[in-house]
């Protein structure tokens, strides 16, 4: 765990089990993936317990909470989006059979919309085929938010609902050069928040909407790699530019894929991977 200013506190610690992407419930737990399951945390501290599925293909590490904290929405390996009850249960499938492959990252704040990642499968690389979409919660409706050629990742709604925020290698041509993003959700306003050489992924943004982390890679680094030395930026909104703490750690892919932040905007959880 991580407050403001970049104090760090041990909640588990575990050699045998990869655990990734914390997401912070309203009820004090964290809920993570391993070994294709989801399982929760006391963010207290505690030991984890395996949260009982049906029907639940093994996941991944893009999962978020519904806003009422009853509901986990999950992508699974067979690259659709599941929801499933918090408490466990019957998983039913949301994303569409429309041929893509869905990577969730975030839900609106009135909990009807889900934006994910969506990569078209057929012909040349997944980097020239992954774009925003808005997907319905209740599956009714799919739309596209983006549609380019450079590659987008992390989208996640503002905590007003009125724009989506994400990583994107829109504004350079070297690849891998991932900087940060929002766009209104009719897609007519993109504007780029980070301007630096390194690569910005996942932009996290509090709950009240005061402050946002993201996870920075050395420059050069394509996509998210895991085992990489990298930095948690903790941002006073609007200065995406200027970071007011900063966590350095071995980490990157499951490390703070998802939101992860306290339903007091105080603390956010994550991931670190030490190689000793």
């Amino acid at each position: 765990m991580s407050d403001l200013a970049g104090s760090t506190r041990l909640v588990y610690e575990t050699g045998d089990v990869l655990f990734e992407a914390p997401n912070w419930g309203l009820d004090g737990q964290l809920v993570l993936n391993a070994q294709g399951l989801l399982w929760e945390l006391p963010a207290t501290g505690g030991e984890p317990q395996q949260i009982a599925t049906d029907g639940l293909p093994p996941v991944n590490n893009d999962h978020v909470l519904s806003p009422d904290g009853q509901t986990i929405y999950a992508s699974a390996n067979d690259w659709h989006i599941y929801a499933v009850p918090r408490t466990g249960g019957k998983a039913s499938q949301v994303s569409l059979d429309d041929g893509r492959l869905h990577f969730l990252h975030g839900i609106s704040p009135d909990g009807d919309v889900l934006s994910y990642v969506a990569i078209q499968p057929e012909g040349g690389s997944w980097r020239e085929h992954a774009n925003v979409r808005l997907l319905a919660a209740d599956s009714s409706w799919d739309i596209p938010l983006t549609d380019s050629s450079r590659p987008d990742d992390g989208p996640e709604f503002s905590p007003d609902g009125e724009w989506v925020y994400f990583n994107t290698e829109l504004f350079t041509t070297a690849d891998g050069h991932a900087q940060l993003a929002r766009v209104t959700l009719d897609g007519s306003d993109l504007q780029r928040l980070t301007h630096d050489d390194q690569v910005d992924w996942f932009p996290h943004l509090s709950p009240n909407g005061t402050h946002a982390v993201y996870i920075r890679f050395p420059a050069g680094t394509t996509g998210h790699p895991a085992d990489n030395p990298v930095e948690l930026q903790i941002v006073e909104l609007p200065e995406w530019d200027t970071a007011t703490a900063t966590i350095q750690l071995f980490g990157g892919q499951g490390t703070i894929n998802v939101t992860s932040w306290s339903p007091d905007s105080t603390e956010f959880a994550y991931v670190a991977y030490p190689t000793e």
